[in-house]
């Protein structure tokens, strides 16, 4: 009986130095990441790899979609959240973790909770860049940069080969710039059983907004835009709109046409829309809480039906019936829940449409353009040179120089050139708005890097 009672006393004592090992080690380790922590928080980084292996440098104060407890669940790499509507991808990690649905490893950073705690939460930007997207891209997210004064965080879906690219261009601003904004390069992913049918729905990727709801599961609220987008005063005023919405709506867009004589979705289209013209899903404001917890009504079933639940089974039904790809689906999504949309005027999505036969934005005319969309290629074609000598000379402008004599001015003089088109003739409205953003912010912009 004794031989059994110290056989038992020694496995008490080997357990109890064991456990003392373990703090031990995990003590040592917190006593390292707690002396890490004295670097500045610009230079901290976190890389995030696709299946591709590309890694994106994120700046201070990250807030993206992961919590900071879903950092722990593996020793090196951490899964931001799990969506069964993705398979997992090579290489996660493996017991106690979660499926990776959107192909993104965050690595934990230490001291980020408290710099997050302490700066004011950032406006969310998304964006979808596939092809010769790139520069389009890039001077979109440079607009944004310049004029906004809260912090931006900016999630951009890239094809894999385009993720070095972002990267080099963006960690190549001046440090005064990097410090207004942080940012996110995502695989394009879509369900895995109908990848290639969205994928290539209109435009190679563009129906990879359809499910940003789905991937970017804690963010509540997000801007979308298209790659043609420019800023033309802050990303602030848009953004505001988010409290203006009252208890059922969830989105809000423009209009897709102002004068129903020239409407393309009035006159074409075969399917359901919303109201007289439809609407246009290049500037799209979202509170993507309320998206992911309401029960839409739809044409298929009398069952209301989550966003999730809504997709794939309306892309079936209309396949043949649609044109213009997901900015189609979104209109019959809002067609049969009209109560769920908040219409922004026209001067916050300025197409050639509202001036290509004569102005018709009256809002634009009152206030100027706030932001313009330069669909259908016009920045890069002399079809609407207005267009383009905004976008030449933003793409151009170098971030920290003087916004007056080095954007405001010479834009001024290339539309100048402009007046033979009929948008050239109202080229006033491209410019008001601006010049008034310009002088609020010239002393403002930070020089040198």
């Amino acid at each position: 009986m004794r031989r059994y009672l110290r056989v038992l006393l020694v496995c008490i004592v080997f357990a109890f130095c064991s456990i003392l090992y373990v703090f031990s080690v995990l003590a040592s380790s917190l006593e390292a990441q707690v002396g890490e922590t004295g670097r500045k928080p610009q230079h901290r980084t976190a890389f995030l790899q696709g299946d591709s292996g590309h890694g994106v440098r994120k700046g201070a104060g990250k807030t993206g979609p992961q919590k900071p407890s879903s950092y722990d669940r593996c020793k090196s790499l951490s899964v931001s959240y799990w969506n069964p509507y993705w398979r997992p991808p090579p290489g996660v990690c493996g017991m106690n973790c979660f499926m990776e649905s959107a192909f993104r490893y965050v690595n934990k950073e230490p001291g980020d909770s408290e710099v997050s705690k302490n700066s004011p939460k950032p406006m969310h930007l998304a964006v979808v860049a596939c092809g010769q997207r790139l520069e389009e891209t890039v001077t979109m997210l440079k607009s944004a940069v310049i004029f906004s004064l809260k912090p931006l965080q900016f999630h951009i879906f890239a094809e894999d080969q385009l993720h070095g690219n972002f990267k080099e261009v963006l960690e190549s601003w001046p440090q005064q710039f990097r410090l207004k904004f942080n940012y996110t390069v995502y695989s394009i992913t879509f369900p895995s059983e109908n990848a290639a049918e969205w994928k290539k729905l209109f435009k190679p990727c563009a129906s990879q907004r359809l499910f940003l709801p789905i991937i970017l599961k804690d963010v509540d609220s997000l801007l979308y835009v298209d790659t043609d987008i420019l800023f033309l005063q802050p990303v602030d005023e848009i953004w505001s709109f988010l409290s203006k919405f009252n208890s059922t709506q969830i989105a809000a867009m423009a209009s897709e046409h102002e004068e129903p004589r020239i409407g393309w979705y009035n006159r074409f289209a075969r399917h359901p829309f919303y109201g007289k013209t439809g609407v246009n899903s290049g500037v799209m404001l979202m509170n993507m809480t309320r998206i992911r917890q309401k029960h839409f009504k739809n044409d298929m079933t009398t069952v209301h039906l989550h966003w999730d639940e809504l997709l794939m089974p309306l892309l079936r039904k209309y396949k043949l019936n649609i044109t213009w790809g997901d900015q189609d689906l979104l209109n019959i999504i809002f067609h049969h829940n009209p109560e769920s949309l908040f219409v922004f005027p026209c001067q916050w999505n300025y197409r050639p449409d509202h001036c290509i036969y004569g102005s018709n934005c009256i809002p634009a005319e009152e206030e100027g353009v706030f932001i313009l969309h330069g669909n259908r290629g016009v920045y890069h074609d002399e079809k609407q040179p207005s267009f383009r000598a905004v976008y030449e000379v933003i793409q151009k402008y170098t971030l920290g120089e003087d916004p007056v004599d080095a954007l405001l001015r010479p834009l001024e003089e290339q539309l100048q050139r402009t007046t033979h088109s009929y948008c050239g003739r109202v080229r006033h409205l491209f410019t008001k708005k601006l010049q008034e953003t310009v002088k609020t912010i010239q002393g403002t912009i930070p020089r040198g890097r």
